[in-house]
C-alpha cells in the first residue's frame, strides 16, 4: 500500500463513522427500566446531628453552678442548657450569649477560642446565671465529643 492509501483509510473510516444512515439528527434511546425502591435508614443531617446533640448536651453535668440548678425553674434550665450549647458550638470568642429564663432569672454564656485536644475540639466557658438576685458562676472546659456532645473535662468554682 502506499502512503495515501494509509492514511486516507482511517479518516475516510472517522468520517462515515459521523454520518447518519437514516438522514436526520434523532437519537436513539435507552428502554427505561425501573427497579424497586429499597429503604435505606435514614442518615442524620447536619442540621439533625446538631439538634441532637444540643438535647444530650446538659447543663447539669458540670456546666452551671450546683447551687443555682436547685432553684432553677424548667424554662430556666432549658434557656440555659439552649444558650451553652449554642456559644460553645457556634459563639464567637469573648462574645456573651444571653438568655432569660422564669421570674427574673437570667445567664450569659461567653467562650473561649476553639483549642484542639486528643484530636477533639474544646472551648473554656464562663457562664452565669443570676437568680433571685444573685449571681453564680461556673468556669470550665467543655470538649465536643464525635458524636457532637459538649462535656465538661475540667471545670473550676
Amino acid at each position: 500500500m502506499n502512503r495515501f492509501a494509509l492514511f486516507a483509510m482511517p479518516v475516510l473510516a472517522l468520517v462515515l463513522a459521523g454520518c447518519s444512515s437514516t438522514g436526520t439528527n434523532q437519537v436513539a434511546q435507552a428502554p427505561v427500566v425501573t427497579a424497586p425502591v429499597i429503604a435505606q435508614p435514614l442518615v442524620a443531617s447536619s442540621a439533625q446531628n446538631v439538634q441532637q446533640a444540643r438535647l444530650t448536651t446538659n447543663i447539669s453535668n458540670g456546666f452551671v453552678d450546683p447551687a443555682a440548678l436547685a432553684v432553677m425553674t424548667a424554662k430556666d434550665l432549658n434557656e440555659a442548657n439552649s444558650a451553652q450549647f449554642y456559644a460553645l458550638q457556634f459563639g464567637r470568642p469573648g462574645a456573651p450569649r444571653q438568655w432569660a429564663g422564669d421570674k427574673g432569672t437570667t445567664g450569659s454564656v461567653s467562650v473561649g477560642p476553639y483549642v484542639r485536644v486528643n484530636n477533639l475540639d474544646c472551648r473554656d466557658f464562663t457562664h452565669t446565671v443570676k437568680v433571685n438576685g444573685q449571681d453564680y458562676v461556673k468556669k470550665g472546659t467543655a470538649c465536643r465529643e464525635q458524636t457532637g456532645n459538649w462535656n465538661v473535662v475540667q471545670g473550676a468554682a
